[in-house]
């Protein structure tokens, strides 16, 4: 009599939990569809009463006006420069790093991780004048070296790759990599480094997707429009007396399409390093 209503109870709540998550579907996806419609339309039609929810016919001349205010092929390129090359080095030292602090002993282990730990408590304001003072001290000012070299590593990074090597990375894999004749780096770079494919897909998205959409260091550190990278660029687009949105809308579109295409591309290594220690045999 028991499992009978409880298969009635899952029949009942499972419509209901779809229903719940086509409705947050709707919610979650309306904001992406707005602004497609809003770059297809002129200013007067966005905020027209009631909204327009249907494509307009603005979207080439919003796009032409977009090439013609701004360089955004080439801060395009800076943004995809400075994230492409800033996600690759924090790979690297982050996975170095958070293997390190899991899975070998050396003087000041625990310290050190909790030192580090802490910077993660530091908010991000804090630093950026200390971090100014020494990028003037190396001359890096209005460099995108400036931009490359602070996000190289990450806190927040270590301790991701060192959760995950303790979860999905046994030792006994290490112990028979150095009965093969493996020397630390080996074990990294053989052993450790395929294991960890899902831990450092989903890394590899949080910084890119950091590291692109990054407005306040780039617009402190940059003074020449040919480096600005597109975050900064688009923020031109402010004028004093006048925002043309339809153009506004078209270039935060094109901002927005790298972003989706990695997430695709990666989104089922994302799942899985979201999933890494729910499971345990």
């Amino acid at each position: 009599m028991v499992r009978a209503n409880t298969g009635k109870s899952a029949l009942i709540l499972k419509p209901i939990l779809y229903v719940c998550l086509a409705i947050w579907l709707v919610f979650s996806i309306f904001p992406f569809y707005w602004l497609i419609v809003s770059a297809t339309r002129d200013t007067a039609s966005i905020f027209a009463y009631p909204p327009h929810l249907t494509f307009g016919n603005q979207f080439l001349k919003n796009a032409r006006d977009l090439f013609a205010a701004i360089p955004f092929l080439k801060s395009m390129w800076n943004s995809l420069y400075v994230a492409g090359l800033s996600t690759a080095l924090s790979l690297f030292f982050c996975s170095l790093a958070g293997f390190s602090f899991a899975k070998f002993d050396f003087p000041g282990k625990k310290p050190l991780f909790l030192i580090m730990l802490g910077t993660m408590m530091i908010p991000t304001q804090l630093n950026m004048v200390p971090m100014f003072v020494v990028m003037k001290s190396l001359h890096w000012v209005n460099t995108l070296t400036a931009l490359i070299v602070p996000s190289a590593a990450s806190a927040f990074g270590i301790f991701w790759i060192r959760q995950s090597c303790e979860s999905s990375l046994p030792d006994d894999l290490l112990h028979a990599g150095r009965i093969d004749g493996c020397g630390n780096f080996r074990l990294y770079f053989h052993v450790a480094l395929p294991t960890l494919r899902p831990a450092l897909a989903a890394l590899g998205i949080f910084n890119f997707m950091g590291a692109w959409n990054d407005y306040m260091w780039p617009l402190v550190i940059l003074n020449d429009p040919n480096k600005y990278t597109l975050q900064v660029m688009l923020s031109t687009l402010n004028g004093i007396y006048f925002k043309d949105y339809g153009m506004v809308m078209v270039g935060t579109l094109f901002a927005t399409i790298p972003l989706v295409i990695l997430f695709f591309i990666f989104s089922r290594k994302l799942m899985g390093a979201v999933t890494i220690g729910a499971i345990k045999s």
